[in-house]
C-alpha cells in the first residue's frame, strides 16, 4: 500500500481527496493536516510515502512546509496540489524539491496517477503546465525562485558541453522527452525495464538533474526531443 498524507486547509477538500485516493485499492491515506506546521509534524511522526500538499494555508504555506520537509531529510515525495495555475508556484515547488504539480481541477484518475507515479520516485506536472515549463526553458529564461528559498538542485541541468552521454543513454533521454514511463521505454527499446532505470539514473546523474522533469527540459532545450 501507498501511504499517503493529505495537506489542506479545507476539510471538505481533504476528504475528497481521501475517497478517491483510498477507492484506488494500492492507496492509503494514514493522515492529514490543515496547515504547514501540521503539515512538516505529521510527515516527521508518519513518514508517509507521498505527500498531496496545498499552498495557501495559514500559518504556512504548503511551498515552505515542502522547503522544510525535504530539506529536513524525511524520506517523503510532495506532490503540490493547488487550484492556482502560477509559474512563481510552480517553480518555487520544483525550487523547494517537490515532485510533482497538479491542479485541483485534475480527475481523479489523475490525483491517483500522480501519487504512484511520485511513489515510483518520478516526477509529475500537470499537463497544462508542462508546455510552459518546457517553453521558459527553452527560451533560455530562468525559472523565479524566490530569495528566501534554498533549493538543494538546479531546476537546469548542466550545458551540453559538460556532458557525455553514451548512445544508448541519449536515445533514453529522448525517449522520456515524449514522456514514456521505464515500461514504454524498455519494450520501445527490447531492453529490460531495470536496464531503463539504470539508463535513466546515469541520464540524471550525467545531467546533474534532480528529476525526470528537469532532463526533459534539458532535451527540448538542446534539441534532443
Amino acid at each position: 500500500m501507498i501511504r499517503v498524507l493529505l495537506v489542506d486547509d479545507h476539510a471538505v477538500m481533504r476528504a475528497g481527496f481521501r475517497m478517491i485516493l483510498e477507492a484506488a485499492g494500492d492507496i492509503e491515506v494514514v493522515g492529514e493536516a490543515g496547515d504547514g506546521q501540521a503539515a512538516i509534524d505529521a510527515a516527521a511522526s508518519l513518514r508517509p510515502d507521498v505527500i498531496c500538499m496545498d499552498v495557501q494555508m495559514p500559518d504556512m504555506d504548503g511551498l515552505e512546509a515542502t522547503r522544510r520537509i525535504v530539506g529536513g531529510g524525511i524520506p517523503s515525495a510532495v506532490v503540490i496540489v493547488t487550484t492556482f495555475d502560477r509559474d512563481d508556484y510552480l517553480f518555487q515547488a520544483l525550487a523547494a524539491g517537490a515532485s510533482g504539480f497538479l491542479l485541483k481541477n485534475a480527475g481523479p484518475e489523475e490525483l491517483t496517477a500522480a501519487v504512484r507515479v511520485a511513489h515510483g520516485g518520478d516526477a509529475l506536472l500537470s499537463p497544462t503546465v508542462t508546455k510552459r515549463v518546457i517553453e521558459r526553458f527553452a527560451d533560455g529564461g530562468a525559472a523565479p525562485v524566490p530569495v528566501e528559498a534554498e533549493p538543494t538542485a538546479s531546476v537546469e541541468p548542466a550545458p551540453p558541453l559538460a556532458v557525455e552521454l553514451t548512445e544508448r543513454e541519449t536515445e533514453v533521454l529522448r525517449l522520456l522527452a515524449q514522456a514514456m514511463s521505464n515500461g514504454e521505454i524498455a519494450q520501445q527499446l527490447f531492453i529490460g525495464e531495470a536496464t531503463v532505470k539504470t539508463h535513466v539514473s546515469n541520464v540524471l546523474q550525467k545531467l546533474g538533474a534532480r528529476d525526470r522533469v528537469a532532463a526533459v527540459v534539458y532535451a527540448h532545450r538542446y534539441g534532443l526531443a
